[in-house]
């Protein structure tokens, strides 16, 4: 794990997870205009303009200045062996203060779905909040039937915590939620009575 002012850069296994860089946008616009179809059913609508490189070169900038911020890390998900950009992944919302606390958000292009990269990058931005930013809490939420989402959520230490209504607009409607938080140290449904 490496961390030089604003850059940060994670390593696990098979996946190297870093801030999205301008030489990545050709990559990335194939990479979502291939998996449009698989991702629009759990994402916001994208804007017009979503695949355009002006678009992405904003997307670069405000990673730069939320990274500077410290108010979230985006990453993008990148194989180590041949370096393809495979999907991102986003600690986002980070509250200091008494809620020590982010919210995860995450996508991954359909050709490579449910093969474990996902779970990598999860647990390896989980870790990183957790000892190097210190935060206590990291949320996550996605719609009820995600299926795949909300397993790959609760294999990484994620809890169910309930359901907000109408919580995003996803895909033009707003939708319910399924809520879910990973804590530093799990003490639900523990007591200090003897």
């Amino acid at each position: 794990m490496l961390r030089n002012r604003n850059k940060i850069r994670l390593e696990t296994e098979r996946l190297t997870l870093r801030p999205p860089a301008h030489a990545d946008f050709r990559q990335w616009a194939a990479l979502r205009q291939d998996s449009k179809a698989f991702l629009t059913h759990w994402e916001p609508t994208w804007a017009p303009d979503h695949l355009t490189r002006k678009s992405f070169t904003n997307r670069v900038y405000w990673a730069q200045r939320s990274i500077a911020a410290g108010t979230a890390v985006p990453l993008f998900i990148v194989r180590r062996s041949d370096e393809t950009v495979m999907g991102a992944i986003t600690l986002d919302h980070i509250r200091r203060g008494p809620a020590q606390a982010g919210t995860t958000g995450y996508w991954i292009g359909e050709a490579h779905a449910r093969q474990g990269y996902m779970r990598e990058a999860i647990e390896a931005v989980v870790h990183y909040a957790f000892t190097t930013l210190d935060l206590s809490r990291i949320e996550a939420g996605c719609l009820p039937e995600n299926t795949p989402s909300r397993g790959l959520l609760e294999s990484c230490g994620y809890k169910y915590e309930g359901v907000a209504q109408a919580y995003l607009q996803i895909n033009g409607r707003w939708r319910n939620h399924v809520l879910y938080a990973n804590l530093r140290h799990d003490r639900r449904g523990k007591t200090d009575v003897g």
